[in-house]
């Protein structure tokens, strides 16, 4: 695989770059925040800079609004967005469901809804996981029986991330109790507005507002919100995890992370010298830079199958399983190089008046960084059921 850049991909970095110096909000710049702690204007505003510049979905056809880019120009542009720590866009419109909406469902339903998809004018949430039904998606009990020309929906939903600001959710229902598990599921579009919906929150161990539980009960939902057939809802849902699962990886902000932890490393004396020079810390970055090198070939093959029209496969389990495993490292890592100093800042501390905070600048976050990105192994479908994914259709066992 050639990795070198030809004279016109190098002038087409320059020009991403510097669209992003030049137009990056100020106020987001150098801020590691998780979106549990920014307000939805502060999610928005970097999305809305895209859209009005044609660039926010580069990966989608560009008679739905895509940039007609390359491969290697859509690698570039990630590389260049985790290079300047841009904050990463919501996948919920733009990589979930706006592609099951353009490849499964019909004109009226595009017309509608792509629009607000683009624009961010409609925030989407995801209506997939349940108590106890999570994993073992395809277990699910949130019914919808159709009367007429409405489907009454009810049950709950959890893990619902940012639902706090959501207009829409893609919810998937069981609409066949009958029928086996998968083939009695249908994926239905839903008004967040639509009376007997409630939206309880989930504060998480560092105290911030991400997920939440949505209850639906005798929630009418129009016939036309349906995507596709009815009961084969199963088919649109494994669509939109293989293409969440490959964004999941995240092999360009994990560079700059690592990047980031090699600083802090050289920065930390043991006896004096750096603790990136021991032999044990060095190594173990040394196999997490293999292993990422790795997992970045892997995606770029992905991402070559795709431009020859095959949509995301199993592989994009693999993607998921290294590229979460090879985070949750990194974060692993931050926290064993700043030591007892981690321990301050979790939950992360907010720095007012004359307090004094332990520690160098470089430590903040490190442990919630630590425990955020422990879910990273669980969303998108377990890595233990990934790896039952590559042994069933990869391996063939």
């Amino acid at each position: 695989m050639d990795m070198s850049f030809s004279p016109e991909e190098l002038a087409f970095r320059d020009e991403v770059r510097t669209f992003i110096a030049d137009n990056y909000p100020q106020e987001l710049k150098g801020g590691r925040r998780t979106r549990g702690e920014m307000s939805k204007e502060d999610i928005l505003k970097w999305h809305r800079i895209l859209y009005k510049k044609g660039w926010v979905v580069p990966h989608w056809p560009v008679e739905y609004g895509g940039t007609g880019w390359t491969i290697t120009q859509r690698y570039i542009w990630n590389e260049e967005n985790a290079r300047a720590e841009t904050s990463p866009l919501l996948p919920f419109g733009l990589s979930m469901v706006g592609p099951v909406i353009y490849t499964f469902g019909n004109e009226e339903q595009k017309k509608r809804f792509i629009p607000g998809i683009l624009s961010a004018d409609d925030w989407w949430c995801q209506g997939y996981s349940e108590p106890g039904s999570g994993s073992d998606l395809a277990s699910l009990r949130t019914k919808a029986v159709r009367e007429g020309d409405h489907y009454i929906v009810n049950g709950g939903k959890t893990w619902t991330t940012l639902a706090q600001f959501a207009d829409w959710m893609f919810c998937l229902v069981r609409t066949d109790p009958n029928a086996k598990a998968q083939e009695g599921i249908s994926f239905l579009l839903i008004d967040m507005k639509t009376p007997g919906i409630t939206v309880r929150p989930i504060i998480t161990m560092d105290g911030a507002h991400e997920v939440n539980e949505v209850f639906l009960e005798d929630v009418k939902v129009p016939v036309e919100n349906l995507i596709g057939e009815e009961n084969k809802g199963w088919t649109y849902a494994k669509f939109l995890l293989g293409n969440e699962r490959s964004g999941i990886a995240g092999v360009a902000r994990s560079k700059k992370a690592i990047e980031r932890l090699k600083n802090i490393a050289n920065a930390e004396l043991v006896d004096g010298s750096p603790l990136m020079k021991t032999d044990e810390f060095s190594r173990k970055v040394a196999e997490l830079e293999i292993d990422l090198s790795a997992l970045e070939v892997t995606e770029l093959r992905t991402l070559a199958a795709e431009s020859k029209g095959r949509g995301p496969g199993p592989e994009a389990s693999i993607l998921k399983i290294k590229g979460t495993e090879i985070q949750q490292r990194i974060t692993e890592l931050a926290v064993e190089a700043v030591g007892n100093y981690a321990l301050v800042q979790a939950p992360r501390m907010e720095v007012t008046g004359n307090e004094f905070v332990p520690g160098p600048d470089y430590s903040a976050g490190t442990a919630q960084d630590y425990f955020n990105v422990r879910k990273t192994s669980i969303y998108g479908g377990s890595n233990e059921i990934q790896h039952n994914i590559i042994a069933k259709m990869v391996l063939g066992l």
